[in-house]
């Protein structure tokens, strides 16, 4: 028996990166996968299903609040309840690196309506097949840039900080319903050797600080991120856990 055996879970974001990573450490422990993303899921539906697993993908646009409330509908119709979300959607690969006086107007709302309003429209969704059922799980994602305070993408930043404050807030408002809301915040991760190359050194300086001196990749977030959906963490909520190899302790 898998610790999230036969939990219904979405996860956004799900195509490539963490989020593939996500569904591929949830079909290992059994659970049901809906994979949302605005890009395309096959190749993360066949993993799942090579794994023994079972999934669905859905298209998704998390700062829309009919695409998110479809996502939901489609998990209810396809598993019949929603018993986790995990919000991994995010605006970063493509953001603006440099003074705060280059962020464009345009680029700082796109930054807070995915990487914001989108965990918050995707729960918003969730939560009435979650309180239904009298239990649910939230796990949103936040960024160590937070801590650190990363200069070059003040958006990005911010909008990762104001990820800590809702967790609190909705792990308070939703307690009583049996959801528990909890925020997961990782260290940097290289996601491909081409956004690597963009930031020469960044990993090595970022690897030199950490107690485990090694690159972070994808597959170091899974088991937090099932701990956090598992009986093991069942009375653990509006928490903030650090996955960082040690660069930094709270």
């Amino acid at each position: 028996m898998g610790l999230v055996e036969e939990q219904v879970v979405i996860v956004t974001g799900a195509a490539k990166g963490i989020g593939r990573a996500y569904c591929e450490g949830l079909a290992r422990e059994g659970a049901k996968v809906v994979a949302a993303d605005i890009a395309d899921c096959d190749d993360v539906i066949a993993a799942v299903e090579a794994l023994g697993g079972e999934a669905v993908s859905v298209h998704a646009d998390v700062s829309d609040l009919g695409s998110t409330e479809a996502m939901a509908a489609a998990a209810v119709e396809r598993f019949g309840r929603i018993d986790a979300l995990v919000n991994n959607a995010a605006f970063y690969m493509a953001v603006t690196h440099g003074p705060m006086e280059d962020v464009s107007l345009a680029e700082w709302d796109l930054c807070f309506d995915v990487n914001v309003k989108g965990p918050w429209l995707c729960s918003r969704a969730v939560v009435p097949a979650m309180k239904a059922q009298g239990r649910g799980r939230i796990v949103n994602i936040a960024s160590m840039t937070v801590n650190d305070g990363t200069p070059g993408f003040p958006h990005y930043v911010a909008s990762k900080a104001a990820i800590w404050g809702l967790t609190r807030s909705l792990a308070k408002e939703l307690g009583p319903s049996g959801i528990a809301v909890n925020t997961l915040t990782p260290d940097y991760i290289p996601h491909n050797e081409e956004y690597a190359a963009q930031q020469p050194h960044v990993d090595e300086i970022i690897t030199s600080k950490r107690a485990f001196r090694r690159t972070m990749v994808p597959e170091d977030m899974v088991g937090t991120m099932i701990y956090l959906l598992s009986p093991l963490s069942s009375f653990v909520t509006g928490q903030n856990i650090w996955v960082n190899g040690g660069s930094g302790f709270h």
